[in-house]
């Protein structure tokens, strides 16, 4: 199938944006992306089955079994469509949400239903209804396909609408790092502030590549974005993916909806550097392994309450500011000490600016592992990674998201991550590399005063700097071209002289 213009799509979704809510922006053009897609799943479904001739398109079952959604009549796409320039079209919409509620028990209480809301621009509305119709022909899509849409508008609007509270949808680059970091085959996999759920798709994608069995990974996450949660559970239903997100959202500190899980697998991006997170209850809370955090901070708070969810054998790689690994004030040097001590930090990743789409926040990736005895860390240094795919935003080359990637010049730069993470891991060959990893032990950790930044143990890799004396020698060459390039103008700086006195006369 043909890859559809992503400047075609924005463009489509700019007709709304100055012309509802910003709140309900997101919501509105996701929502129908949404409601496109299940209506053509369930279209072309029905066309497969009618073609028996038995009467099977109207047994649910078959739907059923295949996960695509159950679409009543006054939901499907063509009906919808044809109200496109209908003052009405708001209420259909909102009707449409209202019937496949009903009929589809996960989708209850996560649609968006407000398109009939007065002040929402209805001829805007009507044009993007039109768009879709034309340019969105799904009949033998996949949900991988509408899901790359999916996630192009969540990006897009991460871009657009500034975010609070620290919040940054995760780019697929880092993701994609994150995933192939921790491998995760099979098990359970957490995100305590899972967003609109890119991690767990990232997941997916890494199963199915490796030839394994997406439900041989189940999916757990939550999220205390009211909105953000409802787009996380439409995210994983385009996939196709079963996930348990609780039964609504809830903040993952005060409000714990998945008490009983121990996670094989933690991917998160938590919100950083939160100050007002803190509340009595949290005292003494029994995921506080490695001390009371900084109540006035919540970057060790995220770390400590994923180590808890962690099975015994489990493992997390999750995003911090940089500022993370070296603050000290005196619950978070406390807190990591701690951590180091008992060497559960396994490795610090240091990553290229640029990477987030709408900040310029420069991050590092924690790999925790509860069943890890040794103190040694991994210290990788990858600043110097990635390229600029565009004038503001950074991707590692080889990622999906690198459209210019040429496998047979260059490295996958993922893979050299994940890679030498791996051989550290497993002791296959692995080797310090100056200026990009470092093993260090507790020891030296301690000299450096629990310090965490990579910088400080990779060091700098100067063997393609001149010496001075091949320096001195590049001047003489350079100079010498100077002055026959100076000459050669010269002289034809006298040609001219002449050509033009000569016409003169």
């Amino acid at each position: 199938m043909a890859k559809i213009d992503e400047k075609v799509l924005w463009g489509a979704a700019v007709k709304l944006r100055d012309k509802c809510d910003p709140a309900d922006y997101k919501n509105v053009v996701l929502g129908l992306v949404f409601l496109k897609y299940v209506s053509d799943k369930y279209l072309a479904k029905f066309n497969e089955l009618k073609a028996f001739g038995d009467g099977r398109e109207h047994d649910e079952d078959y739907y059923i079994a295949e996960h695509v959604f159950i679409v009543p009549e006054k939901a499907l796409w063509p009906y919808i469509a044809s109200y496109s320039k209908d003052e009405s079209l708001g209420q259909k919409i909102d009707e449409a949400f209202d019937e496949l509620e009903k009929k589809n028990y996960e989708l209850k209480g996560i649609l968006p239903k407000t398109y009939s809301k007065s002040e929402l621009d209805k001829v805007a509305l009507g044009e993007l209804v039109d768009f879709f119709t034309t340019h969105l022909k799904m009949e033998d899509a996949d949900g991988d396909f509408f899901g790359q849409i999916y996630e192009y508008y969540i990006g897009a609007f991460a871009t657009y609408i500034p975010q609070k509270g620290g919040e940054f949808f995760t780019p697929q680059s880092i993701v994609e790092m994150m995933v192939e970091i921790l491998q995760p085959y099979k098990g359970r996999v957490f995100d305590p502030c899972c967003g609109s759920g890119g991690m767990f798709v990232q997941c997916s994608k890494f199963v199915k590549e490796h030839r394994g069995k997406v439900d041989d990974i189940s999916i757990y996450g939550q999220e205390s974005n009211p909105g953000t949660w409802k787009m996380a559970k439409m995210n994983l239903a385009i996939r196709g993916l079963a996930g348990n997100l609780g039964e609504r959202n809830g903040d993952s500190f005060t409000d714990d909806l998945h008490k009983l899980l121990r996670a094989d697998f933690i991917l998160a991006n938590p919100p950083y550097n939160i100050k007002d997170y803190w509340k009595p209850s949290l005292e003494g809370d029994p995921r506080w392994v490695f001390g009371k955090p900084d109540v006035k901070n919540a970057n060790y708070a995220w770390l400590e309450i994923m180590y808890a969810k962690l099975a015994p054998k489990g493992k997390a790689a999750i995003l911090m500011p940089n500022g993370a690994t070296t603050s000290n004030t005196e619950d978070d040097r406390k807190v990591r000490k701690a951590m180091l001590e008992a060497g559960k930090v396994d490795a610090i990743i240091d990553l290229p600016d640029k990477l987030f789409s709408n900040t310029g926040i420069s991050v590092q990736c924690w790999v925790l592992d509860r069943a890890k005895t040794d103190t040694d860390v991994l210290f990788i240094n990858a600043t110097k990674l990635g390229r600029m795919k565009t004038r503001k935003i950074r991707v590692f080359k080889g990622s999906e998201d690198d459209n210019n990637f040429d496998p047979k010049t260059e490295q996958n730069e993922i893979d050299l991550i994940a890679s030498t993470y791996h051989k550290y891991k497993n002791d296959e060959g692995y080797e310090n590399k100056l200026g990009f990893c470092n093993k260090a032990s507790l020891e030296e950790i301690k000299e450096k005063d629990y310090s965490l930044n990579p910088g400080r143990y990779v060091g700098v890799d100067n063997s393609n700097q001149l010496s001075e004396e091949e320096l001195n020698e590049q001047l003489k060459q350079t100079a010498k071209e100077l002055f026959t390039l100076m000459d050669e103008s010269k002289e034809l700086e006298d040609k001219v002289r002449e050509i033009l006195k000569n016409e003169i006369k």
